[in-house]
């Protein structure tokens, strides 16, 4: 058995194409899913089937009670906020991935694990101050503070963009017809939300077939 790690898990192409980079480095992974509110429950649920493809053990976690800070915040969270079809404030979740690697360190103290991965890649970082690297390492050292253990916070992803994170998962087998980007929770990606976009986008610049159903 290997190194144990987590993997924070959501569902998406980038964390579910890190949880089968993780299995395939050897890595005795244990996944952590989050609902924290968010509109696309469905994402829940496609990463829930992703730990269970990997045969990965998994905890989903309810802190959606987050929702009472959110609401009128980010449109990811609240339904009565018109989810935008290019990057603005509205789509941003404060301290989300703060939220998450808190809880993820918590987990990785309860178990011996040693090693945190997530799948912030480099676009990200443009838009998002807690996907950013100096975020992530300073995260690291108050970890390590906060327990005494030499807890490491990596986003293995970090340096690539999203269309070579796709071309990686191709490589590893990551069926992405089972993954979820769409903002909003209908029985297929909306097509016109930000996240989807993006998805769509990478698959080209990919130069790989999308697989994804899409309702526009």
């Amino acid at each position: 058995m290997g190194e144990r790690c987590i993997v924070i898990l959501s569902g998406g192409p980038d964390s579910t194409t890190l949880a089968y980079w993780a299995k395939a480095e050897g890595y005795e992974a244990h996944a952590v899913i989050f609902n924290y509110g968010q509109r696309a429950q469905r994402e829940i649920e496609y990463a829930v089937k992703t730990a269970e493809r990997l045969n990965m053990p998994y905890k989903v976690l309810d802190i959606s009670s987050l929702k009472e800070l959110y609401t009128g915040v980010t449109s990811l969270v609240d339904p009565g906020m018109k989810v935008a079809s290019s990057f603005e404030g509205s789509l941003i979740v404060p301290f989300r991935n703060g939220i998450f690697l808190s809880i993820a360190v918590a987990y990785a103290s309860s178990i011996g694990a040693r090693r945190i991965f997530y799948g912030a890649h480099i676009e990200d970082g443009s838009f998002y101050p807690d996907c950013r690297r100096e975020f992530y390492k300073a995260f690291e050292a108050s970890a390590r503070l906060g327990t005494g253990e030499e807890i490491t916070i990596e986003a293995p992803f970090g340096d690539i963009p999203k269309s070579e994170i796709l071309r990686r998962g191709y490589e590893l087998g990551v069926p992405y017809e089972l993954t979820w980007s769409c903002y909003l929770n209908g029985p297929k990606h909306c097509g016109v939300c930000e996240s989807c976009r993006n998805r769509r986008m990478a698959f080209r610049e990919a130069g790989l077939a999308d697989p994804t159903e899409y309702e526009e």
